[in-house]
């Protein structure tokens, strides 16, 4: 699991700073993202079927929020989200650290209560970017971003976080 994360961590920036990043393999990356999550996800699920099972509304809501960013981007853009946003960022870092109590110690409690909170704020963020932008586009850090996007300002980039 950590390696998974430093890896997606160290592949972005690479192949940003080899100038080989496309948006092709943005979009792919965000989906690896959600595919590598998921099946953590599952393996806790195998692991410890009755934490799960006690936080299973939490997971639904996440769940749901999830289906909500690509149906919100599919509607009005015809492709999916990738935003690679700053709280999403968060979010993972969340996400580790509640995999890493689930898993290596059997305990939910504050760990995943945060990974909760933290997921429905990065994808409450993430479809007010897909709702505020005026075109498709990739690598938004926040929803205000999205707003200096849609009224034409221009901001600064970090050129090893977003493309």
């Amino acid at each position: 699991m950590y390696l998974g994360l430093l890896s997606d961590i160290f592949d972005g920036i690479i192949a940003r700073k080899q100038c080989i990043s496309s948006i092709k393999l943005r979009r792919l990356d965000s989906q690896a993202d959600m595919l590598f999550w998921l099946s953590v996800g599952v393996a806790s699920w195998i692991l410890h079927p009755e934490l799960i099972a006690d936080n299973s509304t939490a997971i639904w809501a996440i769940l749901i929020m999830e289906i909500a960013c690509y149906v919100t981007s599919l509607v009005k853009f015809k492709r999916e989200t990738c935003t690679h946003a700053l709280l999403s960022k968060l979010w993972g870092i969340t996400l580790l650290i509640a995999f890493t109590s689930l898993i290596g110690f059997n305990y939910a409690g504050l760990p995943f209560s945060m990974a909760i909170i933290m997921g429905l704020i990065s994808h409450t963020d993430r479809i007010l970017i897909t709702l505020i932008l005026p075109q498709w586009t990739h690598d938004i850090p926040s929803a205000y971003h999205a707003y200096l996007i849609r009224k034409g300002i221009p901001f600064k980039r970090n050129k090893y976080l977003n493309g």
